[in-house]
This record gives C-alpha cells, structure tokens and sequence, in this order.
C-alpha cells in the first residue's frame, strides 16, 4: 500500500487497518513456518505496510501534540 493511501485514511480507519494488517501478517509467518509460500515476499511487503502506517500515526501524534 502506498503512502498516499495511507495519508487518505482518517486515524481510527488507520488504526483498524493496523491490526487487521497485522493480524495477516502473523497468519502468513505461521502459514510460512508450517509449508513455504508461494510467494513469500508478501510477508515483506505486509511489513513495510505496516511500517508506513505506524509512521503516519506516529507522525499525527506528533502533529497533534504540537497544536
């Protein structure tokens, strides 16, 4: 997902997005862990997704605190 979508999304919309991403991404390690993927650059892709949206929250925190 691409930072321009992530700034799209309101803050609780983000959040929620959050924990469904990283709910996939846990089954994707355990499915991984138990038979190989068919594409394991998924689990890749599902982290840096999550990364950008921990850092866009974190940026409104940020932006929050200051105003």
């Amino acid at each position: 997902m691409k930072i321009e979508v992530i700034k799209e999304f309101r803050t609780d919309e983000l959040k929620e997005r959050l924990e469904e991403e990283q709910k996939q991404l846990t089954k994707m390690r355990l499915n991984h862990a138990v038979s190989a993927l068919e594409n394991p650059t998924k689990i890749r892709e599902y982290k840096r997704t999550i990364a950008r949206m921990k850092t866009e929250l974190r940026k409104r925190e940020i932006d929050q605190a200051k105003s």
